[in-house]
């Protein structure tokens, strides 16, 4: 367990211990906990609004009406040349099916 000194601003300060105390924590596992909700935010699948979602269409839309079309000699020649990747660890044909599943709402 690490050991990190904070300056927080008074109002937060309180704020935080009112929210503490409300949980019927102490206020270090309330920091904690709400620090690691903040992170682990980062490893969320969320979902995007319509809004967002047709933008994105509309872009690449865009963007391959400005790079023409490729014949499939070009194409070919092109996948032959790209690098190959590995997959991530632990990212199997399972886990890619419940993430689909998840995202899509089944």
């Amino acid at each position: 367990m690490s050991r990190l000194t904070v300056r927080l601003p008074g109002t937060l300060h309180d704020q935080l211990r009112a929210r503490a105390d409300q949980e019927g924590v102490s206020l270090n596992q309330y920091i904690v906990y709400a620090l690691t909700r903040q992170v682990t935010l980062d490893y969320t699948v969320q979902p995007a609004p319509e809004s967002a979602l047709a933008e994105q269409r509309a872009a690449y839309t865009a963007l391959l009406q400005g790079l023409g079309r490729a014949s499939a000699g070009e194409i070919a020649a092109a996948l032959t040349e790209r690098e190959a990747a590995e997959p991530e660890e632990g990212l199997d044909p399972a886990v890619l099916a419940r993430l689909r599943a998840r995202v899509t709402g089944r």
